[in-house]
């Protein structure tokens, strides 16, 4: 299987993960990303990035059925409001494109906040830097390569 960035930032920082490579993707909702990785739909996440009304970027991973409710993300980064980063911005920003989006291994580092539900599973699975690969870890392991809150931040 081909590594990404993000696997070899797991490989650098001796996380332990399981890679999965599911092929093209770009056309599969998050439900059958699930199906395929023959996971829960609480246990895949995505990885969503946004800009407050003060203009900072933020980074929010929710499991992947359910959204990002905007008003408890704001509360979560003390922001008075904050939108979805438009599309065309995402790869000058990140480095990554719409679907293969990671939390791990941006261009930048921003305030990144995952979902509370992820808290207490086993692992959780999210993309791994390129459309068609993941990684699974233990969230407890993800503190260990990006500096995290966890906030009640999907509806």
């Amino acid at each position: 299987m081909e590594k990404t960035n993000v696997m070899r930032v797991l490989d650098q920082k001796k996380v332990k993960y399981t890679p999965h490579s599911i092929g093209d993707n770009s056309t599969m909702t998050g439900t059958q990303v699930a199906q395929v990785l023959q996971k829960p739909a609480d246990e895949v996440f995505k990885t969503l990035v946004t800009v407050g009304k003060s203009g900072n970027k933020y980074v929010f991973v929710v499991p992947i059925g359910k959204e990002l409710d905007l008003k408890k993300a704001a509360k979560a980064v003390n922001e008075k409001s904050i939108e979805m980063l438009k599309s065309k911005e995402l790869l000058p920003l990140t480095g990554y494109i719409h679907g293969g989006c990671s939390p791990i291994g941006m261009k930048k580092l921003f305030t990144t906040t995952v979902d509370i539900s992820a808290k207490d599973k086993t692992t959780i699975c999210f993309s791994a830097g390129k459309i068609g690969y993941q990684v699974e870890l233990d969230p407890n392991d993800l503190s260990k390569v990006i500096k995290f809150t966890y906030a009640d931040i999907a509806i």
